[in-house]
Formats: structure tokens, C-alpha cells, sequence
């Protein structure tokens, strides 16, 4: 009895949470991975790129509250709100593009220029963000919060310990699946995705095949708009919105594509869910785990916490520091940074 306690101690504290952590991080890499290979170069504005989408969503979302329109069986309303969010960021990205990034790839500017121009699109969609909806936290969620509580689980199994399944965690894994399985089908089976993944591969030969060069961008920032609002909804679903929190998941969103292989959509997913369970790992108290295993005369006096949850995006930074030194390429030889 206390082993199962201990496995589902294990699933609703570490388990869980990292999986639906790592599929947000996974859906933000891939927007990252998207742009170094496509276009070449690292957009460290990605994180607050996301938190626009985001802020649209949830303003769409309160907007619909407002005049009672929402989803059955305790979905939450910005469900039905992302498809706006997602709008709103492709109208942002493509607008950027076309007044800053535009001028640089005429230019033939080298990736470092490219990058610091990122930055400073960063810092203005950060402001900007702030200034519209606010620096603090915003709650957006509505509907059933949970789709297994602990309390009922607890119940139903006669366990010590209860398991709680939050509704965000479940359309996190789904949506995410979803998401993943429309983009390697959309790069693998339709005409733009190959010219897309060709364009890549070799630009001068994609151009004298005759791939239109405008279009591969465009599209290309359209998938890495709707990549970006549906991370950001997701994770402010789970956790919360914040303008500052989306600046900082860039840290673990760079570290998941670069673990993986930057420019590989699969190492991409792979990193972020590297990233996402040595973060909560190493930054869990195992004490009441343990508490169950070990004998009684050895059950810990302390937390048993490597590293306290304030510091789980220096596990991120080792991390990528580790495979720029050792593998450069990442897990699955992507490009090299």
C-alpha cells in the first residue's frame, strides 16, 4: 500500500506536472527550431511573442465571458478564444517581419545582426504587453478546474494519497498532440511544407527549383505565430499570466530546442521534455516519496530538495551549457549554434 502511495505521490507532484510542462516547452521550441532553420537566426523575442498571443486570447476570453458565450463540459472559454489570439499574433509577427526582419534578409545581414534586432523587438513587445493588459497576474480559466481530484481519487481508492489531474494538464497533452501530429503532417505531406523543409535544406537550390522565397517566410511565421499563442495559452492555463514569466521561459524554451537539435522539430519536442523533468526533479522535495519507500528507522528528516523551485531555470542553464560544450548539435543533430 505505501508503494502505491509513493507511485502516485511520484505521479501528482513530478510526473504530471512535467508532462504537461514539457509539452509546453516542446510547442515553444518547435517555434524557435521553426525559425533557426527556416530562416536562420535565433528570435529571442519568441517568449514575449508568445505572451502576446497570449494577452490577445485572454482579452478575447474576457470578451466572451462578457456577453456569456463559453464551451460545455467545463471547457475553459479560451478554447474558443485562441483561434482570435492566434490571429492577432500572426498580424504582430508578420508586421514585424515585414517592417524590421525584411530589410535584414535583403541585406543578406549576418545571423548575430539578425539576433540583436530580435532583442530589441523583445524589449518593445515586452513593453508593449505590460502597458496594455498590466505587469501582474491574470487569470483567464473557467469551467471544471479538475478532472480528477484528489480528494474524490483519495475516495475511489481508499489511498492515503490523492491524485489530482487538473483540466489545463489534460488539454495541454491533447492539444499538444494534436498540434504536433498537424505540423509533421503539414511539413511532410503538402507542397508548402516541402518547399518549407527544402528551402531549409539548401536555399540557392530552392530558389532555382522556383520556390517562392516570400512565401516560405510567410507561412512560416504564420506556424510559428499559432506554435506561440497555443504554448502561451497553454501555460497560462496552467500556471498563470504574467508578462515577466514569458520573458523568463525563454531560457527553457532555448535550452529544449538546443538539447534536441536546433532546427530538428523532433529534437525540439524531445528537448522540451528533457528540460521540463530535470527541472522538476531536481527541484522536487522527495521527502514524502521516500517517506513511503525507505524504512521507518531511514525515512528523511529533511525536504530532500536538490535545488529550491526558485532556481529550476539555473537546471535549464547547465544544462544547455553542457550540450554547447559536449554536443553542440543536440540529441538528434540539428544545426550547430
Amino acid at each position: 500500500m505505501d508503494f502505491l502511495n509513493a507511485i502516485v505521490a511520484l505521479s501528482n507532484f513530478v510526473l504530471i506536472p512535467a508532462i504537461a510542462y514539457g509539452s509546453q516547452l516542446a510547442l515553444g521550441a518547435l517555434g524557435v527550431t521553426l525559425i533557426y532553420g527556416i530562416l536562420r537566426f535565433s528570435n529571442f523575442a519568441h517568449g514575449d511573442t508568445m505572451a502576446f498571443g497570449t494577452m490577445v486570447t485572454i482579452l478575447a476570453t474576457w470578451w466572451l465571458q462578457s456577453i456569456g458565450v463559453g464551451l460545455p463540459f467545463g471547457l475553459p472559454t479560451a478554447l474558443l478564444a485562441l483561434p482570435i489570439g492566434i490571429a492577432g499574433c500572426a498580424l504582430l509577427v508578420l508586421g514585424t517581419d515585414k517592417a524590421v526582419y525584411q530589410f535584414y534578409r535583403v541585406q543578406k545581414a549576418k545571423p548575430v545582426i539578425l539576433v540583436i534586432v530580435s532583442i530589441g523587438v523583445m524589449f518593445v513587445l515586452n513593453g508593449l504587453v505590460r502597458f496594455v493588459i498590466g505587469p501582474g497576474d491574470q487569470r483567464f480559466a473557467d469551467g471544471e478546474r479538475f478532472i480528477i481530484s484528489a480528494r474524490g481519487f483519495r475516495d475511489m481508492t481508499g489511498l492515503r494519497e490523492g491524485l489530482a489531474l487538473k483540466t489545463s494538464q489534460g488539454i495541454t497533452v491533447i492539444t499538444a498532440v494534436v498540434v504536433v501530429v498537424f505540423l509533421f503532417w503539414f511539413l511532410n505531406r503538402t507542397r508548402t511544407g516541402k518547399s518549407m523543409r527544402a528551402y531549409s535544406d539548401n536555399e540557392a537550390l530552392a530558389l532555382l527549383s522556383g520556390i517562392n522565397p516570400d512565401r516560405v517566410v510567410m507561412v512560416t511565421w504564420l506556424l510559428v505565430a499559432a506554435l506561440a499563442t497555443i504554448a502561451g495559452t497553454l501555460y497560462g492555463l496552467d500556471k498563470s499570466f504574467k508578462p515577466f514569466t514569458y520573458f523568463q521561459l525563454l531560457l527553457p524554451i532555448f535550452a529544449a530546442a538546443i538539447v534536441g537539435g536546433l532546427g530538428n522539430p523532433i529534437g525540439a519536442i524531445a528537448g522540451g521534455f528533457v528540460i521540463a523533468f530535470s527541472e522538476v526533479f531536481i527541484t522536487y522535495a522527495w521527502k514524502k516519496v521516500l517517506g513511503y519507500i525507505l524504512p521507518e528507522n531511514l525515512e528523511p528528516v529533511g525536504l530532500v530538495q536538490l535545488l529550491s523551485t526558485d532556481y529550476k531555470f539555473a537546471v535549464s542553464f547547465v544544462i544547455l551549457l553542457i550540450v554547447l560544450l559536449f554536443k553542440p548539435t543536440g540529441l538528434f543533430k540539428g544545426k550547430a549554434v
